[in-house]
């Protein structure tokens, strides 16, 4: 007999609230039903950066709207469901906390089973769900705040080859784009920049790179931008924005080299 299931799955790791309805025939791709996700960009734009604090209130507030209009856009009830999921960890605790309760509540009040996800094995196991990937398969899992090279061997089976040993390239993007008057999030905005920069006017080192290993390091990359940038601001008494747009294509070529 061939199996289907309905998952409802809820999202509240960082600054993103979402909520989505998944169905997947065994031996078949997953048809993604509806998917809600309510942004919190402009609640933290004016800190340069995501505020937990702030972030776990609004997750709050909005993810039971989330969940209820993922259902809705899917044309099934809570009874339809078969199970839900939820984002255990790793996050932001308040907001991760905001999910988990609500999925409790859900699972408590529908009698349908839990399962927590680990959200960076979500993320590792996504070329599953997009394009069919069979185990085991090589990966770089990059995201704001994690950054290794693994061996996806089974669901729950992973093999850590290395990774960052600081800072990830989402904080080091975000950092960079604060250090150089850009909004947040970082990585949209810095790679819009570098689009009018010359990537090989400042040669930033590539940490890491001529020692032998799947380790990597952004933390110096970062510093470096920072002592470049304050020579320019020396020098020229500002910083003008072509100085801007290269030191964008020149961070953005030399994380590119590191992860490459």
């Amino acid at each position: 007999m061939t199996q289907t299931l309905t998952i409802l799955g809820l999202e509240s790791s960082c600054d993103d609230t979402a909520a989505a309805v998944v169905r997947q025939t065994v031996g078949k791709a997953a048809e993604i039903l509806s998917s809600v996700v309510v942004g919190q960009v402009d609640l933290h734009a004016s800190f340069g950066g995501v505020v937990p604090e702030i972030a776990a209130r609004a997750h709050a507030e909005k993810i039971d709207l989330c969940v209820e209009q993922a259902l809705q856009k899917a044309a099934l009830t809570l009874a339809d469901i078969d199970a839900i999921a939820v984002t255990s960890g790793p996050g932001l605790i308040g907001g991760v906390l905001s999910g988990v309760m609500c999925a409790k509540g859900l699972s408590a009040g529908s009698g349908k089973p839990l399962i927590g996800v680990n959200h960076l094995a979500g993320h590792a196991l996504t070329p599953r769900l997009t394009d069919g990937s069979t185990f085991p398969y090589l990966m770089l899992l990059v995201s704001g705040g994690h950054c290794q090279f693994l061996i996806a061997k089974g669901v729950d089976e992973f093999t850590r080859l290395g990774g960052t040993i600081d800072d990830a390239p989402g904080e080091a993007f975000d950092k960079t784009a604060k250090l150089l008057g850009l909004p947040q999030p970082g990585g949209p905005a810095v790679e819009a920049e570098a689009r009018n920069g010359d990537a090989k006017r400042f040669p930033l080192p590539r940490p890491l790179l001529d020692r032998p290993g799947c380790d990597m390091s952004f933390s110096g990359l970062k510093t470096a931008l920072l002592r470049t940038r304050d020579k320019l601001i020396a020098e020229q008494g500002g910083l003008r924005q072509q100085d801007r747009a290269d030191l964008c294509a020149s961070f953005q070529m030399a994380v590119s080299d590191v992860l490459a």
